[in-house]
């Protein structure tokens, strides 16, 4: 069976994935568990699921995940278009990276975390290669910043497969349709 290309992230009400510098402190919920379901959606069960994180040079730069000891064990693959030197688990791709990612999903191992940013992500998108799309949508209009969906994407039928509130945040997970 084929690893799956997961896209997991956060996004404002207003469709944002990051504010206008690259920051992410504004995920979070507004406190309320009034509305929470009874199942919640396990960003460390997540986390163990995959084994390869890929992301675009700024989302690295940005988040400083490589600094999180959890991901220790983690295969990055970087999109970059400058030239950088490989380092203990990072891999800098300046190529295709969809294929690239395409390969390594017939290989043996866990799924493979769609981490983002935005011009990646959309790649990906328009590709139509993402398996799974895992959104959640923090209670906050930002307004302005780097948006999710750079626009002329094809037409991708969903099917939600898990819908969770926690805190104010709804998690939906969508499946693609086979139809």
């Amino acid at each position: 069976m084929s690893r799956k290309i997961i896209l997991n992230l956060a996004i404002s009400l207003d469709g944002y994935i990051a504010d206008e510098n690259g920051g992410y402190d504004w995920i979070k919920g507004d406190g309320d568990t009034s509305l929470n379901t009874e199942k919640v959606f396990s960003f460390p069960e997540f986390v163990d699921s995959v084994d390869t994180i890929v992301m675009g040079k700024n989302a690295y730069k940005d988040c400083g995940i490589e600094n999180i000891e959890d991901f220790e064990s983690k295969k990055f693959f970087v999109a970059t278009s400058n030239n950088m030197d490989n380092y203990d688990n990072v891999e800098f791709i300046s190529g295709d990276i969809c294929s690239e990612i395409q390969k390594l999903q017939k290989e043996e191992g866990k799924d493979i975390w769609l981490f983002g940013g935005a011009g990646l992500t959309d790649s990906f998108i328009k590709a139509d290669i993402v398996d799974e799309y895992i959104i959640g949508i923090i209670p906050i209009i930002l307004g302005k910043g780097r948006p999710l969906f750079l626009g002329n994407n094809p037409t991708i039928k969903l099917h939600l497969d898990e819908c969770t509130v926690q805190e104010g945040i709804t998690i939906l997970r969508y499946l693609k349709r086979v139809e």
